[in-house]
């Protein structure tokens, strides 16, 4: 989801939530403790130079359980840093708490944001020598997809 994507699905909001890929929603009282601007350069395992650039949003759950941001809130926030970190329409990635930080990318739901699992990937396959799985042609429609087509995996 893009920042404009995001912002605009706040106006559309009362009030927001934010879901796991678990299902399970964070809870009420998370706080948006960073907006920043996460540049990347780096070499990719085919030698190719490339940078990536996106919004990071940082949620943390305190103790305070009364605390709440409204949608309202929420885009007062981020466009308070947009002119700050020159902020263009760029990906939206969440950092949450798990097991260690972890990071989602968003979608737009009813009522809030669906939190997407991100996926580590090679970006020089066709350079770098792993070799795709081979697949029988007796195999082809025998087995179950591998993910489902809304999970955004691939």
């Amino acid at each position: 989801m893009k920042l404009s994507q995001f912002k605009a699905h706040l106006s559309t909001l009362s009030k927001m939530e934010f879901k796991l890929p678990s299902g399970e929603t964070v809870a009420p009282h998370y706080h948006i403790t960073e907006v920043g601007k996460i540049s990347k350069a780096f070499i990719d395992c085919g030698g190719k130079y490339r940078e990536e650039s996106k919004v990071s949003l940082q949620l943390y759950i305190a103790e305070d359980f009364d605390h709440r941001l409204s949608a309202a809130k929420t885009k007062a926030i981020v466009e308070g840093c947009e002119t700050k970190l020159a902020l263009d329409d760029l990906e939206v990635e969440v950092e949450y708490q798990g097991r260690t930080i972890e990071k989602y990318g968003l979608r737009a739901m009813e009522g809030g944001f669906e939190m997407t699992s991100t996926q580590t990937d090679c970006l020089a396959k066709d350079g770098c020598g792993i070799e795709k799985p081979k697949v029988k042609l007796s195999e082809i429609g025998k087995s179950e997809a591998y993910c489902d087509p809304n999970s955004n995996c691939c």
